[in-house]
């Protein structure tokens, strides 16, 4: 009798172990972006999937707060998860930045993309060691400036007032070498900014840019791309651990699936996006071909601002012959 009441006992104890877990997620994007629409079929399909065990609560458009906002919510149980971009990725882990080494790329997404699966696999165990789980990197596409004031060559960028995320080490690094002036500013406080004059620049993919509605308030792109961005949807492990095995796969598999989807999409939209923002009135300004040469040298700066401060070196160099 006693064994049988300890059998039950243990069975009782390996189903609370697993007792399905509803996951409360923050996401910059509005929700009628393609990153939007994205993570809500992958809600609905993973909550049907798994009867139900586990569950999806999006908060979109920046309502629960910026990234490092949701970041500490996470880390205190109020949230468990969302999709990070660029610094908040780097508060987690810095190796995942060396995707976003400013003049790595240019203008050749496809390669950052081929680039990104090849290590994708690293910068996932890197997440897992700091207690998230990847659940798919997101390709937000080349990164341009916009501004207020026209400028026609990196030399005509020296003064100019740029947002920037506070604590973001590699911006930071990047903006010092170009020697623009840093302005830190949570993000939804960019468009007011520009409004007002705060700052005259700030950055982003140009489906970030329509999003974010900066196009109502600058007159000019520099059509000269800097960086490739990167986000990725990240889950407190904690979190994750209280589904099922089987349910975990689940999840993870759609996760990926309708990440890939996204990322299929990204060139075209992002392409689509800069012939929307020349429609709205936004002039696109072109770069002397020498301010490619001296793009180079910039970068070398930078990497060495950043080289096992910041992101190791051997992932650099990893990078680096990757790209080359």
């Amino acid at each position: 009798m006693l064994k049988k009441f300890c059998a039950l006992c243990c069975l009782f104890l390996m189903g609370s172990a697993f007792a399905g877990q509803q996951f409360k997620l923050a996401a910059l994007v509005p929700e009628g972006t393609t990153w939007g629409k994205s993570l809500k079929r992958f809600a609905q399909e993973a909550e049907a999937a798994t009867g139900g065990e586990a569950t999806f609560k999006i908060y979109y458009g920046g309502v629960a707060g910026d990234e490092p906002d949701v970041l500490r919510k996470i880390r205190i149980g109020q949230y468990q998860g969302g999709i990070f971009t660029g610094k908040t990725l780097g508060d987690i882990s810095g190796d995942v930045r060396v995707m976003e080494m400013p003049f790595s790329f240019y203008g050749d997404q496809k390669k950052a993309s081929a680039v990104m699966t090849k290590l994708s696999a690293q910068f996932s165990q890197s997440l897992k060691t700091k207690g998230f789980v990847n659940l798919g990197f997101y390709d937000v596409g080349l990164v341009y400036l916009v501004s207020t004031k026209k400028v026609t060559s990196l030399n005509e960028l020296k003064g100019i007032k740029i947002w920037s995320w506070e604590g973001d080490e590699l911006v930071k690094a990047m903006l010092e070498s170009l020697e623009l002036v840093s302005v830190p500013l949570a993000l939804p406080d960019v468009l007011s900014s520009l409004s007002t004059g705060i700052i005259n620049a700030a950055y982003a993919p140009p489906l970030g840019i329509l999003a974010l509605q900066w196009q109502t308030k600058v007159k000019y792109l520099v059509d000269f791309p800097t960086a490739f961005s990167i986000g990725a949807l990240l889950i407190s492990d904690k979190a994750f651990a209280k589904l099922k095995p089987e349910h975990q796969k689940i999840v993870s598999d759609l996760a990926f699936k309708y990440a890939k989807e996204a990322n299929d999409k990204s060139i075209a939209e992002n392409e689509a996006a800069k012939e929307a923002l020349k429609k709205s009135g936004v002039e696109f300004v072109s770069f002397p071909a020498e301010d490619y040469k001296k793009a180079a040298s910039l970068r070398s700066g930078v990497v060495a601002k950043l080289k096992d401060k910041y992101i190791s070196a051997k992932m650099l160099d990893q990078f680096d012959r990757e790209i080359k």
